[in-house]
């Protein structure tokens, strides 16, 4: 999805246009013929990427010198050509759609019809509350309960979950990393139920915590707590589950964060790599483990970028694995699942982003994914509807039996431009690498902040690029059309799910042994306190036991803490380069008037309420506010609304920006401007930015906000706008409504 709070900015756009030359917007008549004389010099003058790789315009057969990966095969040592012999011709990769629809009876009746129209797996979707540890009733978490997946508490949601779905039959891949060790434990159990042993599941748990520290945020506890879960689950997955991935090693959330494709694809390896070492010390041989790990890959729209850094990513990983001495050459053998870009989607025209997925998901397939999730088009704003995932599932569908992709191994092989950027890629990627090892590799350099500032420097750039118009985006800052009929998103009853979910624990606490329950959660508060039993074999206990996953989280919680990273704001860079744009220049010289005229900066505090740990929107604006001359202060992520109010309040700022962006503005916003009211700051302002629907602004004004801010935002905007409301506040001037979503313009 878009990131959070005004995290795309928006181009002034001509109203209309008509035939357009792609290098100037004017009439295609006056399209620029390159001149017939034109020397081959000149035509190949480079461009840098975001990765400080060189693009020039002519590759030719030197370019192949020296790479000694040319003469490899599809399905052998180095994989770079594809890590299966035939790839597509005899079995196309995977359609997993990622989902989960708020409860277990509505995921429930979504999988059983997508597995009717032909998809081979299931991707389930958590809420935010299962992914931070909390069960549904907890109080920190009434706004995420089923908001952006489904909510489970318990065994008696996973069982019906999986109802009528064969779990010896269907591969299920679970996106889950802090709440890991019970959502895998209720798995287990409710396989048992239908008869299933551990040994006949397929599929993948991504248990990929350092990712989440790197920038996903859903963690719970401390580093080193948390590589004791995955080495646990890693053991347990070995010895009882050979046809399960017991670990998937994600890229794709560092790429939404903002990371380059050489900042993806170094720190997933990196992960990878702890990973590895991880299971070593845990006793075990390579060959034991890494056949069955996986890679979870980000696609966005540089095509051949991507292509190149799916071969990368094989040719590197075997490298890696090579060195703990591996028998098995399929340890040595990067398998990977892909999904489209939710970076790339806008708000802004919403069908042109079936396009933008159609090309992502062909660089995966053209690159040689195992697996592929397309994004709905209408994910920039909101959770993906029925009409809209049918789309996106029927992307994949039309790749594979309308095109012939899948008639050849392997097509861009020998290619002179694919593959020496495949090799540049490698290169660029390797210093990241190095830097990382120079650390005492990721877990070490986690603690250091290594790869989350070079991440977060990479997205202010990113987002500096795009409203300075130097990244073109259509519809959002080149050939900008008028607004089609507003778009039809869907809506989730928050109130009415959490009333289900708290409903059902109230009966599961009410039938269950509190004996047995108290029994099981003993056994794993011991295992986590030093002793040698494996932590995923206690929880499994619990689960049987009908605890909660909050009660299980709780558990562990109570040995190893819950952990806070700290926030911080990136300075300097996107001044330096939207400093010659006209409309920053005439936003920071707004705030200055302002300044002078107040006597002090405008204070701001950018907050994250709830538990969405995706911070890209919050450290952005921040970041670009405070260049503009803002007071910024950011808040810790998974705060109530009441911790907000209390910073706002003690930090003397005069407006709080929330930053949302898994639909829980409609509950989170009107308890904040209630808890400022109650405690005597009713004048603080608060402005609303992120996925915001622009059917929910009126609901928000009513709620007290003074701003909405929705994807496709200017920052400099952005800041004018914020500058109004604080004069109308000195001037003793009622608030006026500031709508700067362009979408509702």
């Amino acid at each position: 999805m878009i990131p959070n709070f005004a995290a795309v900015p928006l181009r002034d756009c001509p109203a209309e246009s008509t035939a357009i030359d792609p290098s100037t917007g004017g009439s295609s008549s006056d399209v620029p013929l390159t001149p017939p004389n034109e020397s081959v010099s000149q035509a190949a003058s480079a461009i840098e990427t975001d990765e400080s790789i060189s693009i020039r315009s002519i590759y030719t057969a030197d370019d192949l010198v020296g790479l000694d990966h040319l003469d490899s095969l599809p399905g052998a040592v180095p994989f770079l050509r594809g890590p299966h012999q035939t790839m597509y011709r005899e079995r196309p990769w995977t359609i997993r759609q990622y989902a989960g629809f708020s409860t277990a009876e509505d995921s429930n009746a979504f999988f059983r019809r997508n597995v009717a129209a032909g998809q081979r797996g299931l991707s389930v979707a958590f809420d935010l509350a299962t992914h931070r540890g909390y069960d549904s009733d907890h109080p920190r978490v009434a706004g995420d309960v089923g908001m952006a997946g489904v909510a489970i508490d318990s065994i008696e949601d996973m069982r019906i979950l999986f109802q009528d779905i064969p779990l010896d039959k269907m591969s299920v891949s679970m996106t889950m990393n802090g709440a890991v060790l019970p959502i895998m434990a209720m798995y287990l159990v409710a396989a048992e139920e239908q008869g299933v042993q551990a040994s006949q599941l397929m599929g993948t748990i991504q248990n990929d915590i350092l990712k989440e520290f790197l920038v996903r945020n859903t963690y719970i506890y401390p580093p080193e707590a948390s590589m004791r879960i995955v080495a646990d689950i890693l053991h347990y997955t070995t010895e009882r589950m050979p046809r399960f991935n017991s670990i998937s090693i994600s890229g794709y959330h560092m790429q939404e964060a903002g990371a380059t494709a050489d900042l993806e694809l170094a720190y997933t390896l990196s992960d990878g790599l702890e990973y590895i070492r991880a299971g070593v010390n845990a006793g075990l041989h390579v060959d034991q483990f890494c056949p069955r790990f996986s890679f979870f890959w980000g696609v966005g729209m540089d095509y051949f970028m991507e292509v190149a850094k799916l071969r990368a990513a094989r040719l590197m990983w075997a490298e890696i694995v090579k060195t703990f001495g591996p028998n098995n050459p399929k340890s040595m053998c990067l398998r990977a699942h892909c999904q489209t870009s939710g970076y790339s989607l806008v708000a802004q025209d919403v069908y042109n982003n079936a396009m933008r997925t159609c090309i992502e998901a062909m660089a995966a397939t053209h690159g040689h994914t195992q697996s592929l999730h397309t994004n709905a088009i209408d994910e920039a704003f909101a959770l993906p509807s029925d009409f809209s995932a049918r789309i996106a599932r029927n992307t994949q569908l039309f790749l594979q039996h309308e095109t012939d992709t899948c008639k050849v191994v392997d097509a861009w092989g020998g290619s002179y431009f694919v593959e020496r950027l495949t090799r540049d890629l490698v290169a660029r990627a390797q210093t990241h690498i190095d830097e990382i090892e120079a650390a005492g590799g990721m877990t070490k350099a986690i603690q250091l902040g290594i790869p989350r500032q070079r991440i977060e420097q990479a997205a202010t750039r990113a987002q500096m690029n795009v409203e300075s118009g130097a990244t073109a985006v259509i519809g959002l800052n080149r050939y900008c059309l008028p607004s089609q009929d507003e778009f039809r998103v869907r809506k989730i009853d928050n109130a009415a799910v959490l009333q289900n979910q708290v409903d059902r624990l109230q009966r599961l606490r009410a039938e269950r042994d509190p004996v047995e329950l108290q029994q099981s959660l003993a056994a794993l508060r011991h295992a986590a306190s030093g002793s040698q039993t494996n932590l995923l074999a206690c929880a499994v206990d619990a689960a049987r036991a009908r605890a909660t996953v909050g009660e299980i989280s709780d558990a562990l919680e109570s040995v190893y803490g819950r952990y806070s990273a700290p926030a911080r704001v990136v300075r300097g860079i996107y001044s330096s380069g939207a400093k010659h744009g006209d409309d920053f220049s005439a936003a920071r010289q707004r705030v200055a008037e302002y300044t002078n005229a107040a006597g002090q900066a405008p204070r701001i505090l950018v907050a994250k309420m709830g538990q969405d740990g995706h911070d890209r929107g919050q450290k952005v604006i921040a970041s670009a506010l405070a260049d503009v001359g803002f007071d910024v202060e950011i808040g810790p992520l998974f705060q109530t609304a009441e911790e907000t109010a209390d910073a706002a309040i003690k930090q003397n700022v005069q407006m709080i920006g929330v930053s949302s962006l898994t639909a829980n503005h409609l509950t989170l916003v009107p308890k904040l401007r209630a808890e400022l009211v109650r405690r005597g700051h009713s004048r603080m302002m608060i402005v609303v930015g992120g996925v915001v629907p622009p059917q929910d602004h009126e609901v928000l004004y009513e709620a007290g906000a003074t701003a909405i801010f929705g994807p496709g935002t200017k920052i400099a905007d952005a800041a004018s706008v914020l500058i109004e409301q604080l004069e109308s506040s000195l001037a003793d001037v009622p608030h006026t409504r500031a709508d700067a979503n362009p979408v509702s313009r």
